[in-house]
């Protein structure tokens, strides 16, 4: 993943995340705690979907692809917003229990 790819799916990656803790409150981790939450999941999910061949690298692209950067966006984003709500329902069912 090339460094542009990488600061998309990142800020993509926390930009999900709060989202997801806004929309599910009983189940956010708080402000940091979401963002981090997203960051990990935007970065971790956007490699995943490069290796995985849904996407190609703007490295690979020829030029600036803007279609690319979109893409790499949206997975970055979702799978911020998926890995923040996985953690907060984790977090959620802990403190039920305990």
């Amino acid at each position: 993943m090339d460094i542009v790819g990488l600061a998309v799916n990142a800020i993509a990656g926390a930009v999900g995340g709060g989202a997801s803790g806004a929309a599910l409150k009983e189940k956010g981790l708080g402000t940091a705690g979401n963002v981090i939450a997203g960051l990990v999941g935007g970065v971790a999910g956007g490699a995943l979907i490069q290796k995985l061949g849904f996407l190609v690298t703007t490295a690979e692209s020829s030029g600036f692809d803007v279609a690319t950067l979109a893409g790499q966006a949206v997975g970055g984003g979702v799978a911020g917003a998926i890995l923040t709500a996985i953690v907060g329902f984790i977090k959620a069912s802990a403190n039920k229990t305990a």
